[in-house]
């Protein structure tokens, strides 16, 4: 059975990516739920693949379900669709599309066919994850959710008394003052 490991590229950045393994008899319904797990999104919008070339112009579209929008051609359902039938060259791609409201496209692109199977992993799978994913919601940062209770305590968007503040004969006062008055004892 092949195992086919495709480049999960979040469209915006390319140095943020996900490796994902799947069999080619597993289908695309499959693969939709592991790349949403693969960037830790959850799972209630709707969602489209895309056949695509190397120019990753949008072909046939194997969509999640039938939605109320006018298709050129009827598109396959995700859960109908097994990956293998939609594979036509050894470097595959696919446009994946989710949450149409927000936009958030995915470039797949197959990067390695393997007839072995690894009996450790449960396909699909993801094998490899570089870059921050970015946040499905709002901002997600390094800091994550404890920077954002720090802000709210403190309220960092407000600029405190003192700060940039002249005294009577027009000259800065705060930091400057006190880094110049070392400096003069140095001297």
């Amino acid at each position: 059975m092949a195992i086919l490991k495709f480049r999960v590229y979040f469209e915006e950045d390319e140095s943020v990516y996900r490796d994902v393994v799947i069999r080619h008899s597993q289908t695309f319904f499959e693969l939709h739920e592991a790349i949403l797990k693969s960037y830790e999104f959850d799972n209630k919008h709707k969602a489209t693949f895309y056949r695509s070339n190397d120019h990753w112009q949008r072909g046939r579209e194997i969509s999640l379900e039938l939605y109320e929008k006018e298709y050129k051609a009827a598109p396959l359902i995700m859960s109908e669709t097994t990956i293998g039938s939609e594979i036509r060259d050894p470097n595959q791609r696919f446009i994946y599309q989710y949450d149409f409201n927000k936009n958030w496209t995915f470039l797949l692109e197959l990067i390695n066919v393997s007839k072995e199977e690894n009996p450790k992993i449960s396909y699909p799978s993801t094998a490899r994850t570089e870059g921050i994913a970015p946040s499905q919601y709002g901002t997600k940062g390094l800091l994550g959710e404890k920077f954002a209770d720090i802000e709210e305590k403190y309220d960092l968007t407000q600029v405190g008394e003192g700060f940039g503040e002249k005294d009577e004969e027009g000259e800065d006062i705060g930091f400057a003052e006190e880094g110049s008055a070392e400096g003069e004892e140095e001297a």
